[in-house]
């Protein structure tokens, strides 16, 4: 296993939040969306641009911008 940011993550790729190191007005805003640390997700997929990307977690998909999944760590297979 391995821990990356949830931006590197490709489509697909499934993983659980280990860290959100986002504070104040942020912080609390990606808390309020149910991600914390223990949560497994999903990436979905992501915009042509590759910002926004969707993340499919508790039984529903939510998109979020690349300066905001910078935030979350996520541990993932690590298939090298």
């Amino acid at each position: 296993m391995k821990n990356i940011l949830l931006r590197h993550m490709q489509p697909k790729q499934s993983g659980v939040i280990v860290k959100v190191t986002a504070t104040g007005e942020l912080g609390r805003r990606i808390r309020d969306m149910g991600l914390v640390p223990g949560t497994p997700l999903q990436v979905q997929g992501r915009a042509p641009l590759k910002d926004p990307v969707a993340v499919r977690v508790r039984n529903f998909t939510l998109t979020l911008r690349n300066n905001e999944a910078d935030h979350i760590h996520v541990e993932v297979e690590d298939n090298s």
